[in-house]
């Protein structure tokens, strides 16, 4: 078996083609299916550099201003097929109840917005996820609620989709990302759970379609799940007299490692996944519904040892493992109360290796953006963009460029952008068309 890249990753197919010998015996190798020569797509490791070059259509979101124009903190932003651009915004700087959806055409003009706190059908509760589908009906998703809010093009409300049984209160922290065919979004599930769960070396992302009264929620991709050991976190919360721990909330959530790898996934045109689930540089290419990989895209960059100083230098910048907090939150009546927070941080897990990749994304023509790490272990380094087949059409310097948080149609980008109030505004640029 030929091993095109080198880092931890899961068995099977997607299968364990990367893995240092030294993490796996042999026997593990044996059992696992070969990919072929023609599913396997080699880049090569030598950088071309793209010139940054990005024409800047306009920027949304000031200090001063009209109500719809200031922002509080930018969580998601999202485009429809007419470029009208789609801020999630909560205004009361993070509180997830005063969320809304600001919406602006092409040329950045106002148009609408949408979405209010409350505890009604099409008011949010705790909202904490956005996706835009190609026709303009927006998707949000609400914890508080146990649902997804559907809104129209014009931003009336439609109706509420509840969360499927299987849907954990860890999964709901995951990003939603839009079926570009319409009715579903994708989303990684996080893993870690009890029992069965947490012994399941899987981390599936599942295709949620909306037509019903509850989520349809189908496998898509298998991510594969590191090994956790180590406990979780032990915390509790009294509230008015009461109290519960934060452990039977998350149903036995085991904490990931330090640099555990993500699942990251960028959706493609026809709705097929594009994702990286190991610490290799190895993107994984599945069709429209099925879980099958067609190709894997490597790159012979390797991820770096977790040494001992590393471990120490990351255990300094987090010191402390225990600590408590006061406040006033409100109930699920919406009255308000005092809480008390005390928690104990167990002792930390390390993966072996720091990851390679630290984010994915796909445009609206199909073109993969690649983020890798850069020197220090948690920095960002070099863009590169690749094609589906695997084509390597160049890489962006480090601090040459930043990922878009959201593609569009006609080579939009739109950037979620702080200054230095953290005051946050989104600037949209269009990008050449060789790298759209």
């Amino acid at each position: 078996m030929r091993l095109a890249a080198r880092g931890q990753n899961p068995p099977g197919i997607p299968g364990p083609f990367t893995l240092f010998a030294r993490t796996a015996p042999v026997a593990f190798f044996l059992a696992a299916p070969a990919l072929s020569a023609q599913r396997i797509a080699e880049v090569t490791g030598r950088d071309r550099h793209i010139e940054h070059d990005f024409e800047e259509i306009y920027r949304v979101g000031v200090v001063a201003g009209e109500s719809w124009e200031m922002f509080g903190a930018v969580g998601r932003v999202g485009f429809d097929a007419a470029g009208n651009l789609y801020v999630f915004d909560r205004s009361g700087g993070g509180d997830s109840r005063d969320a809304r959806v600001v919406v602006f055409d092409p040329a950045g003009a106002f148009v609408r917005e949408f979405g209010s706190a409350g505890e009604g059908p099409g008011e949010f509760k705790r909202a904490n996820g956005m996706a835009v589908m190609r026709d303009g009906t927006t998707v949000v998703r609400d914890g508080g609620h146990d649902a997804y809010h559907l809104f129209d093009p014009s931003g009336s409300f439609v109706r509420m989709v509840r969360f499927a049984e299987q849907e954990s209160k860890v999964t709901v922290f995951s990003a939603i990302h839009a079926d570009p065919r319409g009715g579903a979004v994708f989303t990684p599930e996080g893993g870690g759970g009890a029992g069965e769960a947490a012994a399941s070396p899987l981390r599936p992302v599942v295709r949620l379609g909306l037509a019903g009264e509850v989520v349809d929620a189908d496998t898509v991709a298998l991510g594969w799940l590191p090994p956790r050991g180590g406990e979780g976190m032990e915390a509790s919360i009294e509230v008015a007299g009461g109290s519960f721990s934060l452990g039977d909330v998350l149903g036995g959530f085991a904490m990931p490692g330090e640099f555990e790898p993500e699942v990251l996934l960028g959706v493609l045109p026809e709705g097929g996944l594009v994702y990286s689930d190991s610490s290799a540089y190895a993107l994984k290419v599945t069709p429209p519904g099925s879980p099958e990989v067609e190709r894997v895209i490597v790159r012979p960059f390797h991820p770096e040892p977790v040494t001992e100083s590393v471990r120490k230098e990351y255990a300094e910048k987090r010191s402390g493992r225990e600590g408590t907090a006061t406040g006033i939150g409100t109930n699920a009546e919406g009255a308000t109360v005092p809480f008390a927070l005390s928690f104990e941080m167990p002792e930390r897990t390390f993966f072996p290796e720091i990851p390679v990749l630290r984010g994915l994304s796909a445009t609206w023509e199909g073109r993969i953006w690649v983020r890798r790490r850069g020197k220090e272990p948690e920095s960002d380094g070099p863009i590169d963009v690749l094609t589906v087949r695997g084509e390597y059409l160049g890489t962006f310097r480090t601090d040459a460029a930043t990922m878009p948080d959201a593609f569009g149609p006609d080579g939009m980008a739109a950037f979620i952008e702080l200054d230095e109030l953290d005051v946050a505004s989104v600037v949209v640029r269009r990008l050449p068309p060789a790298i759209r």
